[in-house]
């Protein structure tokens, strides 16, 4: 049984890995978007998830892959949080990247220029933390894809069913409970990676909405 969920919380640590939410993030616009503001051509889409898994998956692994087969990195977890600044680094720079690229390229709504520098923000932040203190980039990234949802849905007055909601709210416990079971973190960093990712691409956006009202 212990060996069962060890297996199972290292699978899902892998597939909410933290550098493969922004895609999960624009998929699920996509379909958002079609659902409430009509049908945008297909393309238009292909050149966002391209655009995303490329400036916030790709890239950022690739540097990360490089440094695990040079030894400078342990493996693409980076559980050692003295080998976290410099990929950290990388990814926060690749994230600012893909806010001007969803901004001036793909010229996305107000409120995904918001989760998109929230999210950087969200990363730059987790860098400077864990200098002293090994927060969850995991819980972080869900975080931020949570608010990015709930965003969606102010900006366009969209009302989330109860049972999405109940499975978003299952997935972050259970990645929460998945990454204290392999011992990554402690539950008080797995807790603040989570808030932090949902206020920082929240927050703005309230601030948005507000201010639109």
């Amino acid at each position: 049984m212990n060996k069962t969920l060890h297996i199972l919380s290292q699978a899902l640590s892998i597939l909410l890995y933290p550098l493969f939410i922004p895609t999960y993030g624009m998929a699920l616009l996509w379909l958002g978007m079609n659902s409430v503001a009509g049908q945008l051509p297909t393309v238009y889409w292909i050149i966002a998830l391209v655009g995303t898994s490329c400036l916030t998956c790709f890239v950022p692994l690739s540097i990360i892959l490089m440094q695990v087969l040079r030894g400078q990195i342990e493996s693409i977890m980076i559980d050692n949080p003295g080998q976290r600044t410099m990929p950290y680094v990388y990814t926060t720079t690749c994230f600012g990247f893909w806010t001007y690229f969803m901004h001036s390229v793909l010229h996305l709504p107000a409120f995904m220029l918001w989760v998109g520098g929230g999210a950087t923000v969200a990363l730059a932040l987790v860098t400077a933390i864990n200098l002293k203190w090994k927060i969850s980039a995991h819980t972080t990234a869900f975080g931020g894809l949570m608010g990015g949802i709930i965003s969606f849905c102010l900006y366009y007055g969209y009302m989330l069913t109860p049972a999405f909601m109940t499975i978003l709210v299952l997935i972050a416990l259970l990645l929460m409970y998945a990454r204290l079971y392999v011992d990554a973190h402690t539950p008080l960093q797995v807790v603040a990676g989570l808030l932090l990712g949902l206020l920082t691409t929240l927050i703005p956006n309230l601030i948005l909405f507000n201010a639109q009202i």
